[in-house]
């Protein structure tokens, strides 16, 4: 039978606490991932690796990982986009109407 761990944690101010370091490596947590909790009818409650989904992409969550640290690190490196930009892109894309919360189809290729 698997040794129990057991670890304690303090509630903030703001209702926030850290995972203590052996349920962090116990469920494999790294920063960023997501928690699910189970409340059971006697009170227990359950945590989870949350698992991700087919919604969450993680190469996407990395690269605007990434553009966040840089921004923070290099702000000088920020630039407006200039009036001739902006008039190359609307002289492309026309007067498309594109919905931007509709879902991709693998039939769109």
């Amino acid at each position: 039978m698997a040794a129990t761990l057991e670890a304690e944690s303090t509630l903030t101010d703001r209702y926030q606490t850290t995972v203590p370091e052996t349920v962090r490596r116990a469920l494999r947590l790294g920063k960023r991932d997501k928690i699910h909790y189970t409340v059971r009818s006697n009170g227990e409650v359950v945590l989870a690796r949350a698992e991700t989904s087919a919604v969450d992409d993680p190469v996407l969550g990395q690269f605007l990982a990434f553009l966040a640290r840089d921004l923070a690190h290099h702000p000088e490196r920020l630039r407006s986009i200039d009036t001739a930009l902006v008039q190359r892109l609307q002289s492309l894309v026309g007067d498309i109407d594109i919905d931007l919360d509709s879902a991709l189809s693998a039939d769109d290729e």
